[in-house]
């Protein structure tokens, strides 16, 4: 049995692209958004976060949420039920946005830890998109063994150009479905693990927070 391995990370971290390194990511210096900008509720849904299973945590202004799994991990071997090659989580983000100010997702940061036998593979998917509006971004990445056992860093970056805009100046929810999912089809004896023990979702950062007056 593998051993999930829980930390929580810093309180402002970041939201953004997909970059897959076990080196943990710089972090930006942090700035406020606009005046009257503020998270007002998170909720949590899926077999990778069941009640009770995740927490959040707030940031003094409300401009940044660290969430802490203990639940969040995929794993494959010919003695586990399919049921836990796959898991997912639903984040739903209630946020509240000043008149004459829109805002793109900048970068997520996720860690965990994986280990992987030949040839089995293992992957982390994100799709972000605003309630009410039909653009998506999706990040994915996609790890091959053997992999004897390391911890992982995630980045999910968008610039202008690509990434999902809020309405302008109204009160909205930033979705994000999240997955992580195993396979061992190459390597029917192998066995693997993922786990994501936490996601920080800044929505204030200086050089990767993407604001914009509408």
């Amino acid at each position: 049995m593998f051993k999930f391995v829980a930390c929580i990370l810093a309180l402002v971290a970041f939201i953004g692209a997909v970059a897959a390194s076990p080196a943990s990511v710089p972090q930006a210096r942090a700035q406020s958004g606009p005046t009257g900008f503020n998270i007002t509720s998170l909720g949590l849904n899926g077999s990778g976060c069941p009640p009770g299973t995740a927490i959040y945590t707030l940031s003094s202004d409300k401009s940044a949420v660290t969430i802490t799994f203990s639940k969040y991990f995929a794993q494959v071997g010919p003695t586990i039920p399919i049921a836990e090659n796959r898991k997912n989580c639903q984040m739903t983000l209630g946020v509240r946005v000043p008149p004459g100010f829109t805002f793109g997702i900048a970068n997520v940061d996720y860690r965990g830890y994986y280990q992987l036998d030949d040839k089995v593979t293992a992957a982390q998917q994100s799709v972000y998109y605003f309630q009410g509006k039909l653009q998506q971004a999706t990040a994915r990445s996609a790890l091959t063994g053997r992999i004897d056992g390391a911890y992982y860093t995630y980045r999910d970056t968008f610039d202008l150009a690509t990434t999902v805009l809020s309405p302008c100046g109204a009160n909205s929810v930033l979705n994000i479905a999240s997955d992580v999912r195993t396979s061992n089809s190459a390597n029917k004896a192998g066995s693997g693990y993922i786990s994501t023990d936490s996601t920080d979702a800044s929505l204030t950062q200086i050089f990767n927070f993407q604001w914009q007056k509408c």
